[in-house]
């Protein structure tokens, strides 16, 4: 049974409809950033199964309004409050985790920081770059790394949320995020092989832009088309049932090929853009 859900002003409607998802019984499946966007629509479509939800985010009383309405389903929840940007807080969440019983099967990495900031802005700033690369980087590599050996136990999955900007040529105004974004792109895609090795199933996804709370700050965004969270979570699960590798919109190739043969040009032309 696949699980979908839609909001209204006080109260949260849950819709099943036949799949597959039988394979999920029983796994226990951690998410981080799980309190909103993607992360909360993810929770909600497993919501009707027999599987063990680890929902980590900073808001606390969402989650733990959240725990409510989904153990009145099916699913269990385990709600963990931490700001992956702190160590302390990664520390004791690692504590939490390494606790588990039966070890966590898939690890669902959806938790990020997005930035838009001129240059000139950020002289002053530096905190900009360091907790964006902690959360977008430094604290999906710790986790990994930690969840490894039960990963390998239980031949469990890593999935990775990326966005198609990793692929794409970096835009003035988003050093911060496209770094962050593309480092940890790069080092999953270096690590993926070694995992699977290892037997454990890697995916990453790279979503084009998604109605989330993240994009919200950015003005021109919120008059862009945009994928819905529900909709980037329906994909998320069947990869979790198909195990695929990569999921990148069909028109993404295009994109890239505009990068690198346009990428002189634009190198060029781009500063008379720049107020």
């Amino acid at each position: 049974m696949l699980t979908t859900f839609t909001k209204s002003a006080n109260s949260l409607t849950f819709k099943k409809s036949n799949s597959k998802l039988e394979a999920l019984q029983g796994k226990t499946i951690l998410i981080t950033g799980a309190s909103s966007g993607i992360g909360e629509a993810l929770a909600y479509q497993l919501a009707h199964h027999d599987v063990h939800l680890i929902l980590v985010a900073r808001r606390e009383d969402r989650l733990t309004e959240m725990k409510r309405e989904i153990e009145s389903l099916s699913a269990t929840v385990s709600v963990c409050r931490a700001d992956l940007r702190e160590q302390d807080e990664m520390d004791d969440l690692l504590i939490h985790l390494s606790r588990q019983q039966g070890g966590v099967d898939i690890f669902v990495s959806n938790a990020g920081h997005s930035i838009r900031r001129k240059l000139m802005d950020s002289l002053d700033r530096y905190h900009d770059f360091t907790r964006t690369m902690a959360i977008n980087y430094f604290a999906p590599v710790r986790l990994t790394l930690a969840l490894i050996p039960q990963l390998r136990h239980n031949r469990g999955h890593v999935i990775n949320v990326s966005t198609i900007n990793a692929s794409l040529i970096p835009f003035p105004y988003w050093a911060a995020y496209q770094a962050s974004k593309s480092a940890f792109d790069t080092w999953f895609r270096s690590a993926a092989p070694e995992m699977n090795a290892a037997g454990i199933a890697t995916t990453s996804f790279y979503f084009p832009l998604v109605r989330t709370p993240m994009i919200e700050p950015t003005a021109a965004y919120r008059r862009m088309p945009a994928m819905s969270p529900e909709r980037a979570a329906r994909l998320i699960v069947n990869a979790m049932l198909t195990k695929r590798r990569t999921y990148r919109p069909w028109w993404l190739v295009f994109g890239e090929l505009a990068s690198v043969l346009g990428r002189q040009l634009w190198e060029r032309i781009a500063p008379r853009f720049m107020d």
